[in-house]
């Protein structure tokens, strides 16, 4: 364990870490010279918003396993061979599943009074009957059994399951920049203590609150769907998260051709409550849905998109730096800020480092993954094939030095989460120096989870994503019919790209790897 890592597990002292790790960090060379070119030629010459404005309004969304996924990486593939970089080639991973696209949605009321309804297909959703009309419909059921009793009673209807939701009043902006104090908390964090492995817990199966019990969901009983397609119902209407416009969608219905074929859709709030209030007055509520959707089952693999910038030093050519972010995203939006902004500024980072001129040490690579939204499965795929599977660790394991990753927005980075890698604060310390005076000055031990750098960490590559504002990411974007280009800031996008092609350009410079976490026995 370095003498940072030590000092940052036994001292509590933010002054001492501080002036250790400044210390420390004077010893990492940095590239000053060619980073301020880097900053230089992205806020004269960028192109990252003209590459976003591509993924999103001409090949958005990209649902993993649909056509318009691959017509946005066969555009990646072309644009990146345009810019001269070697290697670009598609990976298949799979099988995935079907995909599916929706081609067409229309949902209103027409009586008592007609209106245009807000809502969103369910992904992975069975088409209406053509346009269908029909009564909405209020079930209270706590259980299949309780379904079960409706036999017969719900052909042609529009199902809701889910009762009103309190809306409130938003008295706090949705869009927000990280603050001094929470910049300082989150550098402040004490190392994650070592699991102990603990068996069971409350409410848990094995645990002393006895077997846990999910509340019945209609769409996750497999039986309880398919009851509902057997009845024939025009639709089942899911109350989206969010308000305000603003549809949230979820996972999808299953992908499989035998899951049941009903058409699911999300029904923003506003929208929700007004049929589910009139219904409350014993007021009959007509609806009329339209909603075509295309299932694609030719081909049930994915793939992912990678492109090289070669290495140059006979020594260190042949090991490597990754950056990446996931390609595919939800539907009901573009997906921009989840995560055409990622693969954007991982895209640009690459043309920039090409443009320049610049020949680094080691080989860089960015990789595109799919899958990202159902579970890392384009990036676990790859990590499978190249560093770690069932039999052991692969020889190309040892040569990737790091893994940079991009998938929290828009927002600008303002730092780094180690991971639980210390031992990297020094070095991340120094390379953040050029924009330290712009608000990139933060690294936490902490980790954000979720997105594709945990394929690399899981199989001990130092994988990093970045800390980023947050702007509208958690309150409006994420996963929602809101995320589009417009969201997406085109200011935080050139730094965020600058920041990426300068941290993988000093790691392919780095005399030697980036050091590997450190697993401390408890």
């Amino acid at each position: 364990m370095s003498i940072f890592a030590v000092a940052r597990r036994a001292i509590g002292c933010t002054v001492a870490l501080g002036a250790l790790a400044a210390a420390l960090a004077a010893q990492e060379k940095v590239d000053a010279a060619t980073i301020d070119k880097i900053k230089s030629e992205e806020m004269a010459k960028s192109q990252v918003m003209s590459l976003t404005s591509w993924l999103t309004d001409v090949y958005g969304p990209r649902l993993t396993g649909s056509p318009i996924t691959k017509q946005a990486g066969d555009w990646a593939v072309k644009t990146m061979k345009g810019w001269g970089l070697a290697n670009v080639h598609y990976e298949s991973w799979g099988p995935f599943g079907r995909g599916w696209t929706n081609d067409r949605f229309s949902f209103q009321a027409t009586a008592p009074q007609a209106f245009p309804i807000v809502a969103a297909p369910r992904a992975w959703s069975a088409s209406s009957k053509g346009k269908v009309s029909g009564a909405a419909l209020f079930v209270k059921a706590d259980s299949l059994a309780d379904l079960l009793k409706l036999a017969g009673k719900l052909k042609g209807k529009f199902v809701m399951f889910d009762t009103l939701l309190t809306v409130m009043p938003h008295m706090t902006a949705e869009g927000s920049r990280l603050t001094d104090d929470q910049l300082a908390t989150m550098a402040a964090a004490k190392p994650p203590e070592p699991s102990a492995g603990r068996a069971g817990g409350p409410g848990r199966a094995g645990g002393p609150g006895g077997a846990f019990r999910a509340p019945f969901n209609v769409t996750r009983d497999t039986a309880a769907m398919r009851f509902l397609e057997k009845e024939g119902i025009g639709a089942l209407l899911l109350r989206a998260r969010g308000d305000g416009g603003t549809v949230f969608t979820d996972n999808g219905n299953p992908r499989t051709k035998e899951a049941a074929q009903v058409p699911v859709v999300h029904v923003a709030a506003e929208s929700y409550g007004r049929i589910f209030r009139t219904l409350q007055k014993d007021v009959p509520v007509t609806l009329e849905l339209e909603m075509k959707n295309s299932f694609y089952d030719d081909d049930p693999n994915s793939f992912n998109v990678l492109a090289e910038i070669p290495g140059t030093d006979p020594k260190l050519k042949d090991e490597v730096v990754m950056i990446g972010g996931h390609f595919d995203s939800w539907h009901s939006g573009t997906g921009a800020t989840d995560n055409a902004a990622g693969s954007a500024i991982m895209m640009e980072a690459m043309r920039l480092i090409t443009s320049l001129g610049l020949k680094p040490r080691r080989t860089i690579r960015i990789g595109l993954w799919t899958g990202e939204e159902q579970g890392l499965f384009g990036s676990r795929a790859y990590v499978r094939q190249h560093f770690q599977d069932s039999t052991g660790v692969k020889p190309e394991q040892a040569k990737l030095s790091a893994y940079f990753n991009v998938d929290n927005g828009t927002g600008k980075i303002r730092g780094v989460y180690e991971q639980g890698n210390a031992d990297v604060a020094p070095i991340f310390d120094a390379w953040m120096g050029p924009f330290k005076a712009d608000g990139m000055k933060t690294l936490t031990i902490s980790n954000t989870g979720g997105t594709d750098h945990l394929s690399f960490d899981g199989v001990g590559i130092p994988g990093f994503q970045f800390i980023q504002d947050p702007v509208e990411y958690g309150t409006r974007t994420h996963h929602s019919n809101a995320d589009v280009f417009e969201r997406v800031q085109a200011d935080d996008m050139k730094w965020n790209s600058a920041v990426l092609a300068a941290f993988a350009w000093q790691a392919a410079q780095r005399d030697t790897q980036l050091p590997r976490k450190v697993r401390v026995q408890p």
